[in-house]
């Protein structure tokens, strides 16, 4: 047998310790990948979780919302009716002070421009009055409703979020 030179066999364990080196850091990079993998599993299905969780609180507050709705739409209608019906009336002033370079008031009743109605029945401007009046309570109560529902979502998402970390 033929003894190997010696820098061929310093070259073969060089390229020994190479290969070696070469096999384990592919093995290394392929079980860092699956690492990598798992611990995106688990924050996928963590993030699952808490998605699921926010979409039910949403879903609740917006069910809640609607409820709160549909009640200031009763009211309104209740109101509304109440109107027509002239059982809502504006406040009358208790002392009315006339300007003192007013006319007197004609005596003919033809001549006034009103329909002759009686004394507490309510005008049709007055009944207008009252339900833009009516309508901008309900609006303003909706807006109302609608930006605590919004605020409660932002806690609810704030809070679950925060309470992660």
């Amino acid at each position: 047998m033929l003894p190997i030179p010696l820098p061929w066999l310093i070259v073969g364990v060089l390229v020994s310790l190479f290969g070696t080196y070469r096999v384990g850091h592919h093995y290394g990079w392929l079980e860092r990948d699956n690492d990598m993998k798992l611990a995106i599993a688990k924050k996928n299905e963590e993030a699952r979780a808490t998605e699921q969780k926010l979409t039910e609180q949403l879903n609740q507050n917006a069910t809640k919302l609607q409820e709160t709705t549909n009640v200031i739409n009763e009211k309104q209608s209740a109101l509304d009716r109440a109107i027509r019906a002239g059982r809502v009336r504006l406040p009358a002033a208790s002392c009315v002070q006339a300007p003192a370079s007013t006319a007197p008031a004609p005596a003919n009743q033809e001549t006034r421009s009103e329909p002759n109605r009686q004394a507490d029945e309510a005008s049709d401007a007055e009944r207008a009055t009252l339900q833009a009046i009516a309508e901008i309570v309900a609006q303003g109560d909706r807006n109302t409703a609608a930006l605590n529902a919004c605020v409660d979502a932002y806690e609810n998402v704030r809070n679950l979020l925060n309470d992660k970390h």
